[in-house]
């Protein structure tokens, strides 16, 4: 991926500024966007300020931040190469708890966003006859678990995972790959905004009996970003868990 260009929503912490230091580091050329400006400066200046990556700080639900980022990537690097739907919110709420607000702001984050960066990204990558659509989706969706419940942003993010099928459908005769990373737990900030204090404690989740690291979605992310046969697929990047648990 030397030299193409990856727009990555939020990158400014978790599994969104591992993405981006990753592909930093081998060379493509990386427009970082978060909804927090200053969390967003420091994780580029944490990088070194490097020369082949930019920011913009932006709301992702709204349409006009996915033109903007599309704008400065052309600006910048000419192409649009990559496109990795990471910025999200995710939190448990009893259901009958859930508020129509809950829903909005799930929808209109998680599934808004996702979709109007798609549709900024997706008129250059036609022209080009070349591209990739990344979405992070979670294990959750084909998955559901007794002690968590979080169908606000479940429902937002199985939608995203049939959003991942019908893009690779309608725009597979252009070479546009769409792809969906579904995580297991992952070490990052994420788990003590759930309330979870000991993310270790969740190691039987997974068959491999540990927790995901933030480089290891990193690594997927390449990999399905450089790949020019996989599309429609969810990829499960969580030790095992969607076929069993250790206990």
């Amino acid at each position: 991926m030397i030299n193409k260009t990856i727009i990555i929503t939020g990158a400014s912490t978790g599994i969104g500024k591992g993405i981006a230091k990753y592909f930093i580091e081998k060379g493509s050329n990386v427009v970082m966007n978060s909804s927090n400006e200053e969390n967003l400066k420091k994780a580029y200046v944490s990088f070194g300020s490097p020369k082949n990556a930019i920011y913009q700080a932006g709301d992702i639900s709204k349409r006009a931040t996915g033109q903007k980022l599309v704008k400065l990537a052309l600006e910048k690097f000419n192409s649009v190469d990559v496109l990795i739907n990471n910025a999200g919110i995710f939190a448990p709420k009893p259901f009958l708890d859930v508020e129509e607000k809950d829903l909005e702001l799930y929808w209109n984050v998680n599934l808004k966003g996702t979709y109007f960066t798609s549709q900024a990204v997706i008129p250059h990558m036609i022209q080009q006859q070349e591209g990739s659509i990344l979405n992070i989706g979670t294990v959750l969706v084909e998955h559901a678990i007794d002690g968590f419940p979080a169908t606000a942003p479940l429902t937002s993010k199985g939608a995203i995972h049939s959003l991942t099928r019908q893009l690779a459908a309608e725009f597979g005769k252009n070479n546009i790959k769409v792809n969906t990373i579904a995580p297991g737990i992952i070490r990052s900030p994420l788990q003590g905004k759930m309330g979870i204090e000991d993310a270790d404690s969740l190691a039987g989740l997974h068959l491999l009996n540990r927790i995901g690291e933030v480089n290891e979605i990193a690594e997927a992310a390449y990999y399905l970003a450089s790949s020019n046969f996989i599309t429609g697929e969810t990829i499960n990047v969580a030790g095992g868990h969607t076929v069993g648990h250790a206990i």
